[in-house]
């Protein structure tokens, strides 16, 4: 069992930065791929960046490539989304998700992560 717990959220206006965190329990967090997901009220959740239980590879939606950073730090059992040049558009609730996984693998499919947290609001002002 591996339980979530994101922060970092909040209202930021266009063009600025957040970084948001993820904390997770247990003591094999390098064996989870680990994911940012987001979600607009009456949409679906979205897939935005993911990465290896090593680090090593990371993905990206093409709507946040060269804005945003997915990285992890397996010492502390935490993963991290930096957000730069911040869109209206990106205002969502924004979902870390874990996968027990090889340290290689990497997924992008929603319906492969089985641990979720409850979810950070980030809101864009224009």
């Amino acid at each position: 069992q591996v339980q979530l717990v994101e922060s970092g959220g909040g209202l930021v206006q266009a063009g600025g930065s957040l970084r948001l965190s993820c904390a997770a329990s247990g003591r094999t967090f390098n064996n989870y791929a680990m994911a940012w997901f987001r979600q607009v009220p009456g949409k679906e959740r979205e897939f935005v960046a993911a990465v290896s239980g090593s680090g090593g590879s990371t993905n990206y939606v093409d709507a946040v490539k060269g804005r945003f950073t997915i990285s992890r730090d397996n010492a502390k059992n935490r993963v991290y989304l930096q957000m730069n040049s911040l869109k209206p558009e990106d205002t969502a609730i924004y979902y870390c998700a874990a996968a027990q996984a090889r340290r290689i693998n990497i997924f992008v499919r929603e319906s492969t992560y089985d641990y979720w947290g409850q979810g950070t609001q980030v809101t864009v002002s224009s």
